[in-house]
């Protein structure tokens, strides 16, 4: 009997070793059929502002679509070219499948990012341009015609003549540089009776730098009955001078970008308006055009991500709400 049993149990454990040789073995990382993960690293010009947030949200979407990882690193200042000159070389080192970057400045990023072409790292790039053909594509903004919707905003709010000021945002950056000059051409081609008092102040890359420059333009001019901010900390630094001035009731402002702190500037009567782009958009498209590209398809050369002009009459429509309030929470937990 007990020769029995051992022979029974002696079959079974043939067959159990049968049946498992019959199941797939599950996939290791060091199996090379496995095809692991590609990693795209994403560039910002900076970190802290809520433009780079959705930037960074969108990156964070198009990746899980796609499978695809995303390392998210750049300069804590919108300033630092060396920073972000050294984080497009760290990336090079570590060998990524690819890189999606704003580029600071459009001329001293172009030698690290045609050492990442090649290197084999092909490169995509958002929201600013670079003087170098070697990218797979951009994907931004028209700011030039965002320059131009901003200025006819500001012809259309002040219904006649007016003195207007413009603070411009930092050297070498080509996003910035083509709102001020759409904004600049425009008002001069199509308002005559606009007089533009100042086009050559620099507020930099801070938002102390912005207030330190819209406190001394305000210093400067006893009149003034427009502001034009090209980006999100010159906007804020205009709400919160002409504010604490007492000089909001007659300054229209018209800004670029939104923030929390924005939104609700322009809900309350502190700013007019805002010509407000997709950053959401561009960090999703940027790292969809770039996996389309290492995968051989087919990928436009220039990618416009759009913009709307947002004031008090049309905040609450559905196209502004898109890009008033991208889902940054749900990709950025």
């Amino acid at each position: 009997m007990l020769n029995r049993i051992r022979g029974l149990g002696f079959l079974a454990g043939i067959a159990f070793t049968i049946a498992g040789c019959d199941r797939p073995s599950e996939p290791t990382a060091g199996d090379p059929a496995v095809t692991p993960a590609r990693t795209v690293a994403v560039i910002p010009k900076g970190t802290s502002h809520e433009f780079w947030k959705a930037v960074h949200a969108g990156a964070v979407k198009s990746g899980r679509d796609l499978g695809v990882e995303i390392v998210w690193q750049g300069p804590a200042r919108e300033d630092d070219r060396d920073d972000q000159i050294k984080v497009v070389e760290q990336f090079i080192t570590k060998g990524v499948d690819g890189i999606v970057i704003a580029p600071l400045d459009d001329t001293a990023l172009i030698r690290p990012l045609k050492e990442a072409a090649e290197a084999g790292i092909p490169v995509a790039v958002i929201d600013s341009g670079v003087n170098w053909d070697g990218s797979v594509t951009f994907a931004a903004t028209d700011n030039y015609e965002g320059g131009v919707r901003a200025a006819r905003e500001m012809g259309r709010l002040l219904e006649g003549p007016g003195k207007i000021v413009v603070m411009r945002y930092v050297e070498g950056s080509a996003s910035t540089t083509r709102r001020e000059e759409g904004f600049i051409d425009t008002l001069r081609d199509e308002f005559p009776d606009l007089e533009i008092l100042s086009d050559n102040a620099y507020g930099g890359a801070t938002l102390e730098g912005c207030v330190s420059t819209a406190e001394n333009l305000l210093d400067r001019f006893a009149e003034i009955d427009g502001v034009f901010a090209p980006c999100e900390p010159a906007t804020v630094a205009f709400m919160r001078t002409l504010d604490q001035a007492g000089r909001k009731d007659a300054t229209v402002i018209v800004g670029f970008d939104a923030s929390e702190s924005l939104v609700e500037g322009l809900r309350a009567g502190k700013v007019d308006a805002l010509v407000v782009q997709s950053p959401f958009a561009m960090g999703e498209r940027g790292v969809g055009l770039l996996i389309d590209a290492i995968e051989g398809r087919e990928v436009p050369a220039r990618v416009d991500t759009g913009c709307v002009v947002v004031n008090r009459g049309n905040m609450d429509s559905p196209e502004a709400k898109t890009v008033l309030a991208p889902p940054i929470d749900e990709y950025l937990r």
